[in-house]
């Protein structure tokens, strides 16, 4: 069985509801804490033993290409002034043994055009894909525990975890066949569908690991609003001929697309940071009790 070794992260989107933060650098830098969102999800890869990192980018991404970059005068500056903390943080940026692979899409089309874009690369082989608008915290990468899945298996595997029904309209959501060990056997996705036609509250959460077939699939998907292709679409279509997993993986999911998601991240990351996490739980009593209600 081949092994699941590139991980295709498309960070083409023009992030919109973040605005004004986002008109001159990507919302995939935004930070939690002091690392950007691209990198928590770059990081999850690397620990799941993926090598090769390909970006799917647009003209006003070059930020992401830069942050996975040596920088020789900041280096040479911090190591110059004997800065060995932060040099070590700066070098720790680019995990070790990895490849990073950067490719331009000429218009933004939907999330399943930018997992076409790296066909080139992928071949046929299987890969993850990463959302850094999903940040997950977890003990064991989710990308890693999704690839046991894979290995039993042998076929795709969605990331899946329970919304609530009134939210089913934000996500693809799953119905099928429970296999026991958190994983279901799918036998349908649907794209956002109202809360009283979701065939379940099982929502895909911004990690796949998908075969190449996939591919194939996304190429003869009609596309949608605005001339989008969609990944769910071609997932829906790959169910048709052969098995699809989902999987309810063990961690915690922050939204970061949408600003109460990116704050509680930053909360919940901030309260663990081995630097500040002490002295910022101890002072969110008072800032709570300084700050009115809206």
């Amino acid at each position: 069985m081949t092994k699941v070794t590139k991980a295709v992260f498309p960070v083409a989107g023009l992030g919109s509801r973040f605005l004004p933060a986002t008109k001159a650098s990507p919302k995939e830098m935004m930070p939690v804490v002091d690392k950007p969102l691209i990198q928590y999800a770059v990081e999850e890869a690397a620990r799941a033993g993926i090598r090769d990192m390909i970006f799917i980018t647009g003209r006003t991404k070059r930020a992401i290409e830069d942050h996975f970059d040596k920088a020789y005068e900041l280096e040479t500056e911090l190591a110059a002034r004997e800065k060995d903390v932060l040099l070590k943080l700066v070098r720790e940026c680019m995990p070790a043994h990895v490849n990073y692979i950067y490719i331009r899409q000429q218009e933004a089309l939907g999330l399943g055009h930018a997992v076409l874009c790296a066909e080139p690369v992928i071949g046929n082989a299987p890969f993850a894909v990463l959302l850094a608008d999903d940040l997950i915290d977890a003990d064991t990468p989710v990308i890693g525990q999704m690839k046991d899945v894979f290995n039993a298996h042998g076929r795709s595997v969605l990331g899946v975890m329970d919304v609530r029904r009134e939210e089913t309209r934000q996500y693809g959501i799953v119905s099928g066949t429970d296999g026991g060990n958190g994983i279901m056997r799918v036998a349908s996705i649907v794209e956002k569908p109202a809360p009283e036609q979701a065939p379940s509250t099982l929502a895909v959460v911004g990690r796949y690991l998908l075969t190449p077939r996939i591919f194939d699939l996304l190429k003869q998907v009609p596309p949608g609003a605005g001339g989008e292709i969609q990944l769910t679409d071609g997932i829906a279509a790959l169910i048709r001929e052969e098995a699809v997993w989902a999987y309810r993986f063990a961690g915690t999911r922050y939204d970061c697309g949408s600003k109460l998601g990116y704050l509680q991240a930053t909360v919940a990351f901030g309260l663990k940071h081995p630097e500040v996490g002490a002295e910022f739980r101890a002072s969110l009593p008072a800032l709570l009790a300084a700050t009115p209600a809206s």
